[in-house]
């Protein structure tokens, strides 16, 4: 984080309209460039679990708008995570839409499918040390899941889930963060504008406890993070950050 950094006013309360309008005339473009770039990402498999039935790390993506049902274009990084690492690790996505048209209910049901999904697996395997990736809306999944999420044009407020499952999650890796507000301590990239749809101050609040545990990647131009007209950068970060990413989360989940 810059502390010289002047921090842009948040946009005025017709401006995610106007940017709801500019998600679905990109949806064709953006579907296009996902699955293009998708198509050389791994399958969802893991690596074997130990006899517990839990491997030592759990990694849950949440794909990016437009993607098809799986981990997308992430499955790199995800890939790259699990051949570096001397543990078991298991690999997993969330199950939602993942639609432009409809983005804030789309992104609501990430919210609570994530939600459900990080509670049962945390009950199931209460020892694991979990990571969470997003791309795109599934960044703003990831984020509203343990900041809290919804407010404005996105519908109703939702709670953050329960501190106890939070505590589970040793890593957060988010690229493109619609949500985005400049200046976090977690911030990296070359942003200096907020999102389409930044997160409230309540929520950077919640988000601020588990600082040191998120990366989150946005860089100047980008679509939807950044509020820019650059969509190639938003679709890009891989090609950036993936190695840093991966550096990032086994240092947290202990190589």
């Amino acid at each position: 984080m810059n502390p010289s950094t002047t921090v842009h006013p948040r946009p005025s309360a017709d401006r995610p309209r106007r940017y709801l309008g500019r998600l679905s005339a990109l949806a064709a473009i953006s579907a296009a460039g996902w699955f293009a770039l998708a198509a050389t990402a791994a399958p969802a498999s893991a690596v074997p679990a130990p006899g517990s039935g839990c491997a030592a790390v759990q990694i849950i993506t949440a794909r990016a708008s437009t993607e098809a049902p799986g981990e997308g274009i992430s499955g790199s990084l995800v890939t790259q995570i699990v051949n570096s690492s001397g543990q078991t690790v298991a690999r997993a996505s969330v199950s939602y839409p993942a639609t432009l048209t409809n983005y804030a209910a789309s992104s609501a049901q990430g919210v609570a499918a994530l939600k459900q999904q990080l509670t049962s697996q945390v009950q199931r395997c209460p020892n694991q040390k979990i990571v969470l990736v997003g791309y795109s809306q599934g960044a703003h999944v990831v984020g509203d899941v343990l900041g809290g999420g919804g407010g404005g044009t996105l519908g109703a407020t939702t709670a953050p889930v329960s501190s106890t499952v939070a505590s589970k999650v040793v890593a957060v890796v988010q690229f493109g963060d619609p949500r985005h507000v400049v200046n976090q301590s977690y911030d990296l990239g070359t942003s200096r504008r907020n999102g389409l749809f930044p997160r409230t101050s309540a929520q950077l609040q919640v988000l601020a406890q588990y600082a040191s545990r998120i990366h989150s990647y946005c860089d100047s131009g980008d679509t939807f993070c950044d509020s820019g007209l650059n969509t190639v950068v938003h679709l890009t970060y891989l090609d950036r950050y993936q190695s840093a990413a991966t550096q990032f989360v086994l240092g947290r989940i202990g190589g």
